[in-house]
């Protein structure tokens, strides 16, 4: 169980406005009772994709992961979970569908291992990313192929105890970024470059032909539970951040 003074459950009475930036951090090993109501949340392509896992445990993390989406974004529209519907951009980045109506609402998905991270805010495109820091003999190696120059420079002149958290803040930094503008891994990795430094603030430090992308986007480091490394991509400034644990009676 997630016991965490940087993810409290949510106030009961909730709200937005146009400031707001929310981050839900979920538990994917969820008791048979909520995964079945979860599962009631879920269209039929979703029963279907579900159904193709090869293992039980990753059935069922899909199911929450999907499940505990739609619960969430459903308080935000002020709709059942059904009846929330998805659109996807032309890589693949999710939004919602033109018939939940409300345009302005934001939103981007991480999960990994046991975890999941949602991120919703309004009329500003967001991407998050989380990764279970499993354990990397290669980490130097693996950045020869995706890290900037620049960011495999400050990795290796890390001490040996700070590594693996450099490595993966940058992973989680990168990530969140090309999530944000929608490129995915069609914007290529080595192309840009973000801070890693363990202590130092997330920055977006430079992107190759597009100098205002740095004043555009603004990077946040999120304090997830030991053994992960989360990081959130945003466009612009003056946004008020609130992370929550989700809890079950949300999907009542």
């Amino acid at each position: 169980m997630i016991a965490d003074e940087h993810w409290p459950p949510p106030p009961e009475d909730w709200t937005t406005c146009d400031a707001d930036l929310h981050v839900w951090l979920v538990e994917l090993e969820q008791p048979e009772e909520i995964i079945q109501r979860l599962t009631q949340f879920l269209a039929g392509d979703e029963l279907a994709r579900g159904q193709r896992f090869r293992f039980e445990r990753d059935r069922r993390h899909f199911i929450v992961a999907r499940g505990v989406l739609r619960s969430i974004l459903s308080r935000y529209l002020k709709m059942t979970p059904a009846q929330v519907q998805f659109g996807y951009g032309l890589r693949g980045k999710p939004s919602l569908a033109a018939a939940c109506g409300d345009w302005q609402l934001r939103f981007n998905v991480s999960h990994s291992h046991e975890l999941a991270l949602y991120a919703v805010t309004y009329d500003r495109e967001l991407g998050v990313d989380i990764e279970f820091m499993r354990p990397l003999d290669d980490a130097e190696s693996i950045a020869t192929h995706f890290f900037s120059a620049g960011e495999q420079a400050a990795l290796r002149g890390l001490p040996a105890h700070l590594k693996h958290q450099g490595f993966f803040n940058c992973w989680t930094r990168k990530e969140a970024y090309i999530k944000a503008t929608g490129e995915g891994l069609y914007q290529p990795l080595d192309e840009f470059d973000v801070s890693l430094t363990p202590g130092e603030p997330a920055q977006l430090l430079s992107v190759q032909g597009k100098s205002d992308e740095v004043q555009r986007w603004s990077l946040r480091a999120l304090q997830p539970p030991a053994g992960y490394a989360a990081a959130l991509a945003i466009e612009g400034t003056g946004w008020q951040l609130s992370c929550w644990k989700w809890v079950e009676a949300i999907a009542r």
